[in-house]
């Protein structure tokens, strides 16, 4: 019979614990620690509780910092992309080997990630991030001595990409970890970084190249991304053992969970719409009459968007659902592209595409932590994350590229990149609303099961953060049921 319970609530780690006549003869591994006994024994676990805030809320600070100084820096190579394609700054340098450059910085972050994670593996969080912050600084410094197109590859390419992805994969994982009902909400103020940080250094890049040069300007950029970086690094603390993180680097049974597939599918689609969106605006505006200066606001007023998207979608997917909000958000995103972005032939119009069109833009960066929280586990979270970067290595790389082709082909107009950008959102929301439609038959499992556990909750049944391992005994885990049919779930409403 139980002996008690007790639950501390500073610690962060909540006990149950049964007192039992016997120790049982075999213990099995469910969840942090499982021991299954003879007729009338009970369960023992020990379950990671987040504090939901305290020092939490540092961290999404330095979270948000770190995302202004890393995605917001790369966000402003709209500007440097019109710049460079308006001034023959780099002399036979082609407009595809600048579409790649901006490419390049995405995709060798994410290529990067396995060594990153398994970086914090071995030495922490802190020296991840300090890696990240050299290579970026290397990157900008680098860059404002480059005389050809293939230095620009090698720093603010290849470089400033590493230094991306340093400081990205060490600091991603850190904010769900502080959270559990407040995680959405959390992951999309600091998400709402890149945001700033684009709105910022888009307008600010554009002032410095046309009154300082190009080199300054990079120079700078580098500088001021060290001092608050550095000072970010200091003060974030992660959580990876109390919540038992694995830091795998490559985890390849992940790719046994169709979740997980239906996962990278929306991380690939997503991508290819929004590198295209994020990178083209401001040589859009070009054509269609604007001046350089107008289409460097329009790239910053992007990002203003995304800054002020990403907060409200975290704090309403944590009460609509965090794979309903990623769904619905995307299909918005690529909505918007459709009706809005095909007609917009003006300063105001693309102001109001910007802006609102932003807001859903990078619906990905702002849910993909808590959904992948939701769908694979705490647990399995840094593993499912770095594979998914590197899946996204190929899209990140060829987004661009494919849309300034597809410009090429259509006489310099942008209709067809734009239908390829909208198209693509609206598959990456199909593929999260599949992904939904197996979490709805797996909460009827769990519902199963907890019915055959004398009575208990799903949610004591299953002792998990969400998405995780299924808890209770042997007999209970082999519990049949009878789950709806796959096309059903598709139209079945339920808030998660």
């Amino acid at each position: 019979m139980r002996s008690g319970k007790s639950f501390d609530e500073k610690g962060g780690i909540g006990r149950q614990q049964v007192a039992r006549d016997q120790e049982p003869e075999n213990a099995t591994g469910l969840g942090d620690r499982e021991k299954s006994v003879d007729e009338g024994a009970e369960v023992e676990k020990e379950v990671d509780v987040p504090p939901n805030g305290g020092y939490g809320w540092v961290c999404v600070a330095c979270c948000f910092v770190i995302n202004a100084h890393t995605w917001g820096l790369n966000s402003s190579y709209g500007v440097f992309l019109a710049y460079y394609l308006a001034n023959s700054v780099f002399p036979g340098a082609t407009r595809l080997e600048y579409a790649f450059i901006g490419g390049l910085s995405i995709s060798q972050a994410l290529m990067v990630s396995p060594v990153a994670t398994a970086t914090t593996r071995l030495y922490g969080t802190r020296v991840t991030l300090l890696i990240g912050i050299l290579f970026e600084v290397i990157s900008f410094i680098g860059a404002s001595f480059a005389t050809k197109i293939w230095h620009l590859f090698l720093t603010q390419g290849i470089c400033f990409g590493w230094g991306i992805g340093f400081l990205f994969v060490g600091s991603v994982a850190i904010t769900p970890q502080w959270f559990s009902t407040k995680r959405s909400l959390a992951n999309g103020i600091s998400a709402a970084g890149s945001g700033l940080g684009g709105l910022i250094y888009s307008l600010a890049a554009q002032a410095m190249i046309r009154d300082i040069s190009l080199a300054w300007a990079f120079r700078i950029l580098g500088l001021v991304a060290c001092v608050v970086n550095v000072a970010a690094a200091l003060l974030i603390k992660d959580r990876n053992k109390q919540v038992g993180s694995s830091q795998l680097s490559f985890d390849h049974r992940l790719f046994k969970k169709m979740e997980f597939l239906g996962l990278l599918a929306f991380g690939f689609t997503s991508m290819l719409a929004y590198v295209v969106l994020l990178f083209s605006l401001p040589n859009y505006a070009k054509t269609v009459g604007l001046d350089a200066s107008q289409g460097s606001i329009i790239g910053a007023v992007l990002n203003l968007g995304q800054a002020l998207g990403r907060p409200p979608i975290g704090y309403f997917s944590d009460s609509f659902g965090r794979v309903n909000m990623a769904a619905s958000a995307t299909f918005m995103a690529g909505l918007l592209t459709l009706v809005v972005w095909t007609f917009a032939k003006s300063f105001g119009v693309l102001v109001f595409l910007a802006i609102v069109g932003g807001m859903f833009a990078g619906t990905f960066w702002a849910v993909v932590g808590p959904v992948y929280a939701e769908v694979m586990g705490i647990v399995d979270l840094p593993s499912s994350l770095s594979i998914t970067w590197l899946v996204l290595v190929i899209p990140t790389t060829f987004s661009e590229a494919i849309a300034l082709e597809i410009v090429s082909f259509n006489n310099d107009t942008y209709t067809g990149a734009i239908l390829f950008t909208g198209f693509m959102y609206i598959g990456a929301a199909a593929f999260m609303w599949l992904v939904r439609a197996w979490k709805i038959g797996e909460m009827e499992r769990q519902a199963a099961i907890a019915e055959s556990n004398n009575g208990q909750t799903a949610e004591s049944v299953m002792g998990t953060n969400g998405g995780g391992h299924v808890l209770g005994s042997e007999g209970a885990s082999r519990v049949e049921f009878k789950r709806s049919g796959f096309v059903k779930r598709l139209f079945m409403w339920e808030r998660l």
